[in-house]
């Protein structure tokens, strides 16, 4: 969820004079509902009703639901890229170890009720329009994993490595698409598991 530290991030320049503490508690309940109902589920009614603010305290922090949404992602991203560097850190020169150590966390997460897969890959289901500033924020965060997984594969010595990168990322995202389908104990508890199967192959050749 957001913190205090980040909420700068999401309030529009134009209006700064927002009460941060306003802003935060609408993002921390539009984080909440994006991710468990879908964006365009909600609606900025109910979002104002739930963090027991106005609609002008809304719209003085986010011009826009669309910019809301931007921000609830960007927010995302953060929290993303953290879980990501959590990883890699545990195991400093180690790529191979670092996949396996997210993904493992990633399968994981699937196992849980309360899961909804990744809210990027939603967010970008849900907007197909290049142009609308959530997908923008996917996209983003999609060719940034993208580029991270394919440098990774290389730092293993993969003779393919663009492709490897290619095939985990595939992985990922179907974890994170059939762990919404199967819940307990489908098949994205064993990602990291498939992932470590197709690096070994890829080493081989």
């Amino acid at each position: 969820m957001p913190t205090d530290k980040n909420i700068e991030l999401t309030i529009n320049d134009g209006h700064a004079s927002a009460p941060p503490k306003a802003a935060k508690k609408i993002l921390d309940v539009a984080y909440d509902l994006f991710y468990r109902r879908g964006i365009r589920a909600i609606g900025v009614d109910e979002i104002v009703k739930r963090a027991g603010v106005t609609k002008p305290s809304l719209y003085r922090s986010f011009p826009s639901k669309d910019e809301l949404a931007a921000s609830y992602l960007r927010q995302y991203d953060l929290e993303f890229w953290e879980r990501f560097d959590e990883a890699v850190d545990a195991h400093p020169g180690d790529p191979r170890a670092q996949i396996k150590a997210f993904l493992t966390r990633v399968g994981k997460r699937t196992q849980k009720p309360d899961y909804r897969g990744c809210g990027m890959t939603n967010a970008a289901v849900e907007y197909p329009e290049h142009g609308h500033p959530a997908r923008m924020v996917s996209e983003d965060n999609k060719q940034e994993l993208r580029r991270r997984l394919r440098a990774m594969a290389a730092a293993m010595g993969a003779g393919d490595a663009d492709t490897l990168g290619d095939g985990l990322l595939l992985l990922l995202e179907g974890a994170y698409i059939s762990g919404q389908l199967f819940g307990l104990g489908g098949p994205a508890q064993s990602v990291a598991r498939n992932a470590d199967l197709l690096i070994e192959a890829s080493l081989k050749k």
